[in-house]
């Protein structure tokens, strides 16, 4: 196989294996149908247009599909795309499988585990531990795989343990540097804010929202969890209600999906914590493939901005 698809530049011939992680169809100016495709493997992804797609081009080239792809890397409107020369399906003889072209966070979801536990161990508060153990014991193997969103960040498998992890990290800290904060309260709210993706989205491979997520979305849903763990372990109290209100409010305002705004102090520590993890990422995500003194391709979640990596920054190894 050739490098992987973030390492390609402008110009660069392709010759390789890709997933189709999503196939849309459209129809052109005159009148045939094309398809968009999102390839990828372990590295990134890029998007291709397959014009004047037949019925049966949609059937072999759908999601969750392998192909062997040849094409050009072109520029169009900001954004790298794959000019398609040639594709088609896989057979067996090609000997490659889905798993090879996953990327997964670069931490081991055992690993991940034994740290998130670590710090549910570490809570005083009987109640926001309880809680917290119940639901990711609950939800523990799908926590472990799911991606932490559809696109934008963390939209990989494990992608929602390695956002809890660093954000984790994040609130450990803060709390040192602002021994004010609850950390039981921190820490839960971080671990308890998108556990509610684990119904929310449908998986790390092909992912989109479930019907559940599309009418309830995350934050409804674990804002129910919550009561109802508390109802089964038996337990009441004003944590019930400030967890609930953790989830509630952690994106912050209601243009941005928060059915309430944080009036709690770890809520608001919450959702700074969640912001900038979530930004990182998706600069990181951006900046991969550009060379120091570039500019990367614009990012439609960070206000469609295109970052700069500045030219005393070392080159990236080469793969």
């Amino acid at each position: 196989m050739s490098k992987g698809i973030r390492y390609h530049k402008v110009g660069e011939k392709i010759e390789t294996y890709l997933l189709i992680k999503t196939a849309t169809k459209g129809i052109a100016s005159n009148g045939k149908p094309f398809l968009t495709l999102i390839l990828g493997d372990n590295t990134g992804e890029i998007e291709a247009k397959l014009w004047g797609c037949s019925p049966e081009d949609e059937v072999a080239f759908a999601s969750k599909a392998i192909v062997h792809i040849q094409g050009d890397v072109i520029e169009y409107r900001g954004r790298l795309q794959l000019k398609i020369g040639s594709i088609r399906p896989t057979t067996a003889m090609d000997n490659v499988k889905v798993a090879d072209f996953v990327r997964s966070a670069p931490i081991s979801p055992e690993d991940m585990l034994e740290e998130v536990t670590q710090y549910i161990f570490e809570m005083k508060n009987p109640t926001i531990q309880r809680i917290t153990r119940f639901l990711l014991k609950k939800h523990q193997q799908e926590f472990l795989e799911s991606p932490a969103a559809t696109k934008n960040h963390h939209e990989f498998v494990s992608g929602l343990a390695y956002h809890v992890v660093s954000m984790l990290k994040i609130a450990k800290d803060l709390a040192v540097l602002y021994p004010t904060l609850d950390k039981d309260l921190l820490y839960a709210g971080v671990i308890l804010h998108d556990l509610g993706k684990v119904r929310e989205l449908s998986g790390p491979i092909d992912t989109h929202y479930t019907i559940e997520g599309k009418l309830l979305g995350h934050i409804s849903i674990m804002v129910n969890e919550i009561a109802d763990a508390a109802k089964e372990l038996e337990l009441e109290g004003e944590e019930v209600l400030i967890l609930q209100h953790m989830v509630l409010s952690h994106h912050g305002k209601g243009e941005w999906g928060s059915p309430k705004v944080p009036v709690v102090r770890e809520a608001e520590v919450l959702h700074m914590i969640d912001n900038v993890d979530a930004k990182i990422n998706m600069m990181d995500r951006a900046l991969e493939r550009v060379q120091p003194g570039e500019f990367s391709e614009r990012v439609m979640a960070l206000d469609n901005r295109s970052f700069y990596k500045p030219a005393f920054h070392e080159p990236p190894l080469d793969i």
